[in-house]
């Protein structure tokens, strides 16, 4: 029976089928690179699709009509390095897919924030 098992196993990784395990910390994980498909790939989970953010297992705070995000750098920075129980995508998002996310939040959502941030200006701000 164990050589079975073993026979299986081997035979799935030589197909390249393998066991899957998620690299979130492959920045190849995402290939999406349009900021809605990114917002809806990745954020919209927690924040709603609309934005209002939700409260029950965590609190996600609204991005809709935010305040906080007129200051472009702050979202770039949450986006980059989390913030309480968000992880940081530094290590899963290219520049310029932080970017569009970054650039997607602040111009929907009943935000209105036409100052684009640019892949530059996320780069500035990794670690």
């Amino acid at each position: 029976m164990h050589r079975l098992v073993a026979a299986v196993a081997a035979a799935a990784f030589a197909m390249g089928g393998g066991i899957a395990v998620a690299r979130f910390d492959d920045p190849a994980h995402f290939r999406e690179q349009d900021g809605a498909a990114l917002y809806r790939g990745i954020c919209q989970g927690c924040h709603m699709p609309d934005g209002r953010g939700a409260t029950g297992a965590g609190t996600y705070p609204a991005l809709a009509a935010n305040t906080k995000l007129a200051v472009a750098g702050y979202p770039v920075l949450v986006v980059i390095n989390g913030k309480n129980g968000m992880p940081g995508f530094a290590g899963m998002l290219s520049d310029a897919q932080i970017a569009a996310i970054v650039n997607y939040v602040r111009t929907h959502f009943r935000n209105a924030y036409s100052d684009a941030v640019t892949e530059a200006d996320v780069r500035a701000e990794r670690p």
